[in-house]
């Protein structure tokens, strides 16, 4: 016999249905992931670099905890525990501390790309003489009879396969030379700005 009430409950399942503003659990998820990994990314970075990141102090010294752990088990449960720390931080906090961290990435790609500068400028000296004629040009300071001595000991280390002393040291030299055309770069930045300012 078919039910007669079947039907004639008198209200619509549609009304059951909730309305959901909140994001999906995979959304949530990714974004957890993504802060625990940022939390692990302060936590490999040098210490001197993390204090100056802009976070509140809880984090910061659950990060600087974590770097001191040496035992695999309790550093793995220390950035468990930074990993809670920052997924306690407001959206602010967060976008605030990636910028920081990818502003790192820029900093050191740039870096990176002086030093293979260098080595390039080495390797230019070590294969052409003339190199070295341009270099005194750019530098008159430069002790040439140092660097002829460790031009021709680096070659000799090359065709002897020895450790390569001279050859770091021809580095560290026009390394050297790097650091002070950087530096007046930043003050003519500075004398820049302090004209903008003036004006």
């Amino acid at each position: 016999m078919p039910n007669s009430n079947r039907g004639a409950v008198g209200f619509n399942s549609s009304e059951f249905e909730q309305q959901y503003d909140r994001p999906s659990k995979s959304q949530l998820k990714r974004e957890m992931t993504a802060l625990q990994k940022l939390g692990q990314v302060l936590v490999e970075a040098p210490r001197d670099r993390v204090k100056k990141v802009p976070m509140p102090e809880d984090v910061l010294e659950a990060i600087l905890a974590c770097q001191q752990i040496t035992s695999h088990e309790g550093r793995r449960r220390q950035l468990q525990y930074v990993g809670k720390k920052m997924r306690s931080l407001t959206e602010d906090e967060a976008a605030t501390i990636q910028k920081t961290v990818d502003s790192w990435r820029g900093a050191s790609r740039a870096e990176t790309a002086a030093l293979h500068a260098i080595e390039r400028q080495r390797d230019k000296l070590l294969a052409d003489d003339s190199a070295l004629t341009a270099l005194l040009e750019r530098h008159p300071s430069l002790d040439i009879q140092q660097l002829r001595t460790l031009i021709r000991n680096a070659r000799k280390e090359q065709a002897e396969n020895k450790p390569p002393k001279a050859y770091r040291e021809i580095f560290q030299i026009l390394k050297s030379l790097q650091a002070p055309a950087r530096g007046a770069d930043n003050e003519e930045e500075k004398d820049d700005e302090e004209d903008e300012d003036a004006s």
